[in-house]
């Protein structure tokens, strides 16, 4: 009978039973045990058996049981009992261990139900599985710390939940079940070579600035421009609305709809675009204003120069405060005086957090398709699935073959020093790309 099972210690006593969707086979221990596991006593003998179900890896996409002659044993010396030990087995799920691997591999990517109807087990015991291998990971995973730290917010499950990222390799370093200062500093506190941290992007939220400041007084704070430009946009969209008065039902509407039209750059807009922004600029001397000031906002970070934005942006403000905008904009220029040193630190790096926002977008997408998740499973799916995450492998080290040679010690699975690959976490481009094929 040709072994269809490839276990080490069972074997199948005769053809399985299979119907379309299942297999069974009868299996029994190839060997008995050799010594009594209480005082090592090599004389034994049978004492009973029963009848145990042991769920395996599909076969032929066929869902695999194994019913299992479980044999008893007693020692004639100490007199005590026990079943039989199988290593193929894992004793808390009655399952192979190869399964319970499988299970860890597939739950990371597929649904909960998903894995269960695959693999022939309840869904709740496809949970359990999952949750025990999250808290290994847990433990076992430390991404390498960023230089260059990004802290931001994401939404899950209704809420905004904090998340730090490595912006240098562009990739997502943690996600915590909530912002507040307290979950800051105690996960900063957490990182062992906090000092490596150099620069820290940030939106213009206040505690995060205090947890930073109190855990990492060496990093520079840096305000995600991407932040304070978009208030100008806001700012001049609230001149758009204070409008309305002044015109025509049709022509707000008519605005409403080209308002991505003063939004965009003006250097982006097409010959259609421009014919339009002058027609709404030269009837509205207003919003007229108000768009050149936004402009000239945006212009400040074209400069390559530290000290050519600030000056930029001081005759910005003067100009701005003696507009009839100025309360239209006067939220933006208490921004920029409140967080100036964070605001103009940009220049030293240009550092955004730029791709948080299709962070965002991309966790959506993983709440839908696993609805009914708790945080906690969902981060774990996005954190702790080894196919998203970007690695770098270390220089070829002929020294190292050398070095075993010599000994004639040389071992292909031996892990050095030198073996150890870099881990940097969740890669945006790769989990956007899985994401996209239905493979997450």
């Amino acid at each position: 009978m040709i072994d269809l099972l490839f276990l080490p210690d069972l074997r199948a006593i005769e053809s399985p039973q299979e119907n379309e969707t299942d297999m069974m086979f009868k299996v029994e221990a190839i060997e008995p045990p050799e010594r009594c596991p209480e005082c090592g006593f090599d004389k034994l003998y049978r004492h009973g058996s029963r009848k145990q179900l042991i769920m395996d890896l599909p076969i032929r996409l066929k869902r695999v049981g194994l019913q299992l002659n479980r044999r008893r044993y007693k020692c004639r010396k100490c007199d005590s009992t026990f079943w039989e030990r199988l290593i193929s087995l894992d004793e808390k799920r009655s399952m192979t261990r190869r399964l319970i691997e499988s299970i860890k591999e597939q739950s990371m990517y597929k649904t909960f139900v998903e894995v269960a109807e695959n693999v022939g087990v309840d869904e709740k015991t496809v949970r359990n599985v999952f949750k025990d291998h999250v808290a290994f990971k847990e433990r076992e995973y430390q991404f390498e710390t960023p230089k260059w730290l990004g802290i931001d917010e994401i939404h899950i499950i209704r809420k905004p939940r904090l998340v730090l990222t490595n912006i240098e390799r562009k990739t997502i370093f943690d996600i915590k079940h909530n912002r507040n200062k307290e979950t800051v500093i105690q996960r900063l506190t957490e990182i062992d070579d906090r000092h490596y941290i150099e620069y820290v992007t940030m939106d213009m939220w206040k505690p995060y600035k205090d947890a930073v400041n109190t855990v990492l007084p060496h990093a520079k704070v840096v305000v995600d421009k991407f932040h304070v430009v978009r208030m100008a946009n806001q700012a001049l969209d609230s001149v758009r609305k204070a409008m309305k008065d002044k015109m025509t039902a049709k022509e707000r509407r008519t605005l409403m709809r080209e308002r991505f039209i003063l939004l965009k750059r003006k250097h982006d807009l097409n010959e259609r675009e421009l014919f339009l922004l002058e027609t709404w600029l030269s009837n509205l001397p207003d919003l007229k204003e108000a768009y050149e000031l936004k402009e000239e906002f945006f212009w400040i970070w074209a400069t390559p120069e530290p000290d050519e934005g600030r000056i930029r942006y001081s005759q910005w403000r003067q100009r701005c405060i003696a507009s009839n905008s100025k309360e239209a904009f006067k939220d933006l220029v208490r921004a920029v005086d409140n967080w100036h040193e964070e605001i103009f630190n940009y220049f030293d790096k240009r550092l955004t957090n730029a791709y948080t926002e299709s962070i965002n977008s991309i966790i959506r997408q993983v709440e839908r398709m696993g609805r009914g998740y708790s945080f906690e499973a969902l981060r774990a799916k996005i954190l702790f699935n080894e196919k998203l995450h970007k690695k770098r492998k270390p220089r070829f080290n002929s020294s190292a073959f050398s070095k075993a040679m010599f000994y004639d010690t040389f071992n292909r699975h031996e892990v050095t020093d030198h073996d150890i690959t870099d881990n940097y976490g969740v890669d945006f481009s790769t989990l956007i790309n899985k994401l996209e094929k239905g493979d997450l």
